[in-house]
């Protein structure tokens, strides 16, 4: 590999605020970036050594854009695969590899490795369209996710009973069966081309009860130190089975009966590890580059109690982005703001997220609420 001057380029397919936060840990390596991303004000984009406005589903844009490359990686996986293995094929090192993307991508592939590898997850049917969902009225309660395409919540339609049958996906996808967990964790795991694995303490994660998506999280979790350890043990087994060189977020539920059952995966940086930037040793930003870069991965301890909110836009208000409070928000002692430079809101759109650091758990919780309260983003 070249050493990291200016003329070692990484490519990186999609400019949302992943990739930024990634971007910003690049220039701590002195690396050119360059980015591929259709949106063309996408939050990447003036933070980019180079950006190119392009699809990064077609596969002549992909396979153009990677040809001058050294490396290339992601921050999502809806990306050409058939381009990336035909770049690999020519010498462009691709991290996380294509083949892994390709089975991560598709929930129905994703669940079927975990079935191969002895990886705990839910009971789960495989579906074709809505009319087989209709056939299965005995497995509900459950939910219905898409095989591919569903993201930040998109895709997963909860079934409760026959009268929830028409909810439904008419497109291949999959039933799982609804697990009574008494709470939702995250681990972050990365792996390099040494073969060396390194994992974050398990966060506890709260969904947004609509929206399918994180809401705030703590970190770490208040889960037993017998039920962490068997979270960070269940991520490597998931991060050596795959053989992946990069990050790797693994989302879990943890039942009532105490067993840790994994619930979907994330070959990339992930909404579960925004508070490494200011809470941990090494971010997984970092440690995503330290990765794919195969060098030392770094150390993982907290440094200091932390929660992450994220910054969605309001319902009700769509376009060019306002972001309301900010005054009283800086105000909050232990808060680190990071805004994603997206030019326009939507309802439920991740506009931002709020690091807080306080070693006092109540504090945190009470400093939570008063974030949620005080920031609006609205037009």
């Amino acid at each position: 590999m070249k050493a990291f001057y200016q003329d070692f380029k990484l490519g990186i397919l999609g400019g949302g605020q992943l990739g930024r936060m990634l971007i910003q840990a690049c220039t701590n390596f002195n690396v050119h970036t360059c980015v591929l991303d259709k949106d063309v004000n996408a939050p990447c984009k003036d933070l980019a050594s180079t950006f190119t406005a392009g699809d990064i589903t077609d596969f002549d844009t992909v396979y153009a854009f990677g040809k001058g490359m050294d490396l290339l990686t992601i921050e999502i996986e809806n990306v050409n695969v058939e381009a990336l293995f035909k770049l690999q094929e020519h010498g462009v090192r691709v991290y996380p590899q294509p083949g892994i993307i390709d089975i991560i991508k598709d929930k129905r592939l994703q669940k079927q490795f975990y079935l191969d590898n002895g990886i705990p997850t839910a009971e789960y049917l495989l579906v074709e369209d809505r009319d087989e969902v209709k056939t299965h009225l005995e497995f509900l309660p459950a939910f219905n996710k898409l095989g591919t395409g569903g993201y930040d919540g998109g895709g997963v339609q909860r079934l409760d009973n026959e009268a929830d049958l028409e909810k439904a996906f008419d497109a291949p996808g999959l039933l799982e069966k609804l697990v009574d967990f008494d709470r939702e964790i995250s681990v972050i795991g990365a792996r390099n081309a040494r073969g060396d694995v390194a994992v974050f303490p398990a966060v506890e994660c709260v969904f947004h009860p609509e929206y399918n998506l994180v809401d705030y999280l703590f970190a770490p979790s208040e889960v037993s130190k017998e039920i962490q350890n068997k979270a960070e043990q269940i991520t490597k087994k998931v991060v050596e089975s795959f053989g992946i060189v990069g990050l790797l977020a693994v989302e879990m539920f943890v039942t009532k009966e105490g067993d840790v059952l994994v619930n979907e995966v994330a070959p990339r940086p992930h909404n579960s590890g925004h508070q490494t930037i200011n809470a941990n040793l090494t971010s997984q930003y970092e440690q995503h580059l330290r990765a794919i870069f195969n060098l030392p991965l770094g150390a993982t301890d907290i440094i200091r109690r932390s929660a992450m909110v994220n910054l969605l836009g309001e319902p009700g208000y769509t376009g060019p982005a306002i972001y309301s409070g900010l005054d009283e928000l800086l105000d909050i002692d232990g808060l680190a703001i990071f805004l994603y430079g997206k030019q326009e809101t939507r309802p439920h759109r991740k506009m931002g997220h709020i690091t807080i650091l306080d070693e006092d758990m109540a504090r945190l919780k009470e400093k939570v609420e008063l974030v949620k309260n005080v920031i609006k983003v609205i037009a």
